[in-house]
């Protein structure tokens, strides 16, 4: 046997998986992948990567599958579509989910697959972004069975420096959504810090300095301040609809327990409307531009 080390799969070579793949290959992982658009494999390929044209293919060489897909509809097509991984997936072998989705949907797709295929699934959502995927510093959140987590722990730390096991398959995902939740609510009041600082002839380039340490301080404070308070919105490191879907995703779900949300919800739909301005593609630190007023804004 040539190598010691599982074989992984990997569907959806983004703006995290492109990253995420690099330092599996440095880890020195045999690593098979998949895109949607076929071209995004190039440099994983260069890099020693095996490319396979459907998720199906996926299950042929790996006996870990990971994904990280945009949506909950996306993942369900990877998975139970056409020449989706279910095509492929063999009894032993091992799901792990980095996208971020519903967990209503993540349970009920992992109760499918295992009864029909007898391969597991690990919810797995991360949170870091692309600097942390890069530096492999991620948090990883983990829902799913823990001596499946075992398993493929060393590969989960050589993409993360925090592995926490939730609980059941889904808890992953509501850590996620509690997540994304601080981070989008933070993100647009530190929106309406900057502006307010701007207009009242403070230096909101000082801000994040002035704070770092102090009780508001956060990671988005420091990297999303000073990027608003210059108007620095390239390049993109994440989308605005990204956050927008995660919000929209945690406020279904608390709707579903019970649980009364009505921050987020707030969040939700501010998002919303920032994203219907034409800023779904745009970074988050465009936030700032809803508060400034019209004549400054660059």
């Amino acid at each position: 046997m040539m190598s010691m080390l599982p074989s992984l799969g990997f569907a959806g070579i983004g703006l995290m998986g492109l990253p995420m793949c690099r330092r599996l290959l440095a880890a020195g992982y045999p690593l098979t992948v998949w895109n949607r658009n076929p071209a995004k494999c190039a440099p994983l390929v260069e890099a020693g990567a095996r490319q396979v044209a459907t998720p199906a293919e996926l299950c042929q060489h790996a006996d870990v599958v990971m994904l990280c897909l945009a949506d909950t509809a996306v993942v369900r097509g990877v998975v139970f579509g056409t020449a989706g991984v279910i095509e492929g997936a063999k009894n032993g072998q091992l799901l792990v989910d980095f996208s971020s989705l519903e967990p209503t949907a993540t349970r009920e797709m992992a109760a499918e697959l295992v009864s029909k295929t007898g391969m597991g699934w690990l919810d797995a959502p991360v949170s870091g972004g692309v600097v942390g995927a890069q530096a492999g510093s991620l948090a990883i959140m983990v829902g799913g069975d823990g001596t499946a987590l075992e398993r493929v722990k060393p590969v989960l730390l050589s993409l993360g420096q925090r592995v926490t096991h939730m609980g059941a398959v889904g808890a992953g995902q509501v850590t996620k959504a509690c997540n994304q939740m601080i981070v989008a609510c933070n993100a647009l009041v530190i929106a309406e810090v900057v502006a307010l600082a701007e207009r009242s002839g403070v230096d909101a380039n000082l801000i994040a300095e002035a704070l770092a340490g102090g009780f508001a301080d956060s990671k988005p404070l420091q990297i999303l301040a000073p990027q608003m308070a210059d108007s620095r919105f390239e390049p993109v490191k994440w989308h605005v609809r990204t956050l927008l879907k995660d919000l929209d995703t945690a406020v279904k779900f608390s709707r579903e327990q019970g649980s009364a949300t009505p921050v987020s919800g707030l969040a939700a739909q501010l998002m919303r409307l920032h994203g219907a301005q034409g800023n779904l593609e745009k970074d988050p630190s465009t936030l700032v531009q809803m508060y400034r007023a019209p004549d400054s804004a660059s």
